[in-house]
């Protein structure tokens, strides 16, 4: 196994941090251990060696998988099943009630393989029924990783992947694919527009948004990092609108956000 020397380190932390906001001063072992098959395998002597070749590259990717290879994170269909649960009782009435033009603005900012993004239209569909005809209830889903967008716009799960997913649900919106996997029936898979999005970026956006959900990637922020994305999410959120976040993640006491309950915030109404 090649050695992480303590020049690399450094710079892999300072390129993450900078471009990324992603925290890795306490992830050494994490990253010699992630990084160093994929150092071997594309041939390279040195960390730095392969450094040199992902942030050179002009089309970004090699970057992007460097990025992807130390936050890969567990992800799994309704993952912290509580959000689902106050989304369908409480988050989504309000919306039917104040959304006045029946447009509803929804950001699921980490959407990794699709999992979460889905789980959202699902419990949606489940809640509006014959009514979201009649609604315009599109959900935008980032990430940075285009690898991982690409599989979750594709829809396409292992079987065993919807072990969490009621029966009820999983004869109603999933579809047999082949042998051994399933895949998202169309009506779910058109509510939701995948974007590749760096949450250090600029937010742009249209309308301001009733929900965003942005669940178990701040884990690999600082907190100074952390509390600037939570209020920059803040101003891009309708007055009366939440946010949630990640059951292992916080919230600092200072943000303009209410606490609701955990890793559930809201920007309430002036």
């Amino acid at each position: 196994m090649l050695n992480l020397t303590d020049s690399e380190f450094m710079r892999l932390v300072t390129y993450m941090k900078s471009n990324y906001g992603i925290n890795l001063e306490k992830k050494r072992v994490l990253i010699e251990g992630r990084l160093n098959s994929i150092v071997n395998q594309k041939g390279f002597t040195s960390y730095g060696d392969y450094m040199d070749y992902a942030f050179s590259d002009p089309s970004g990717n090699e970057a992007i998988t460097l990025v992807n290879k130390l936050t890969t994170n567990h992800t799994y269909f309704l993952r912290e099943p509580a959000h689902f649960e106050f989304l369908k009782s409480t988050v989504l009435p309000h919306i039917e009630k104040t959304v006045r033009d029946k447009d509803a603005r929804i950001w699921c900012a980490a959407s990794s393989t699709g999992q979460e993004p889905y789980s959202l239209a699902m419990t949606i569909d489940e809640y509006f029924g014959p009514r979201k005809a009649d609604w315009d209830l599109k959900i935008l889903a980032t990430d940075l990783d285009t690898e991982v967008l690409r599989t979750a716009k594709a829809g396409i799960y292992a079987e065993d992947m919807l072990k969490d997913i009621p029966p009820a649900w999983k004869q109603k919106y999933f579809e047999r694919y082949d042998e051994s996997s399933y895949r998202v029936v169309e009506d779910i898979r058109d509510q939701i527009v995948y974007k590749k999005f760096n949450l250090m970026d600029k937010i742009v956006y249209k309308k301001p948004f009733d929900l965003i959900s942005c669940r178990n990637v701040m884990i690999y922020f600082d907190n100074d990092t952390k509390n600037a994305l939570i209020e920059r999410f803040y101003d891009c959120t309708k007055n009366g609108g939440y946010l949630f976040i990640g059951h292992a993640e916080n919230v600092s006491k200072d943000t303009r956000y209410k606490y609701v309950q955990p890793a559930v915030y809201r920007k309430m109404i002036k």
